[in-house]
């Protein structure tokens, strides 16, 4: 356990949290600084952890379900909720575009972040170079957000 309590072992856990689904950057910045990790170490390692994902999503989710399905039927209504949650989500992003999918993934709220962001350009069929520069600004955006409601303890909305 002693690996966790070093500079080393905080940056992989941090790393490892913001690729989480759900928990993501939103939840790796906080627990990092409380850790006692550098701010600005905390939000870059989960800026890089939480943007990993991104691109194995956008081009291989669609495909995933598909053989999720085929191949375990009982899943289906889970894949089914997933898909109209993110169709829920691209309302927005369809209409404004790349600022859309900016704002889904960089206001750090339940139900968004990149992991929706991603799954939601995944749905639209949007291209990898075109969802990708949207929802890594996004990261940015949300990571900056929680590193000052860490370092500060204030909430800024």
């Amino acid at each position: 356990m002693a690996f966790w309590g070093t500079t080393f072992g905080l940056i992989v856990k941090t790393f490892l949290i913001s690729m989480v689904p759900v928990v993501e950057l939103r939840g790796a910045v906080p627990i990092a600084v409380h850790d006692g990790l550098n701010i600005w170490l905390a939000l870059g390692v989960s800026i890089v952890g939480n943007l990993v994902p991104v691109p194995f999503i956008i081009l291989f989710v669609r495909n995933l379900f598909d053989f999720l399905r085929k191949h375990f039927s009982k899943l289906d209504g889970i894949i089914t909720r997933i898909e109209k949650r993110a169709e829920k989500k691209s309302k927005t992003v369809l209409k404004y575009a790349f600022w859309g999918l900016f704002v889904l993934v960089a206001i750090p709220l339940p139900g968004t972040g990149a992991w929706t962001g991603a799954l939601v350009a995944a749905m639209l069929d949007m291209r990898l170079k075109r969802a990708f520069p949207s929802i890594a600004l996004g990261v940015i955006a949300a990571g900056i957000i929680m590193a000052i409601v860490s370092y500060t303890g204030t909430i800024i909305f």
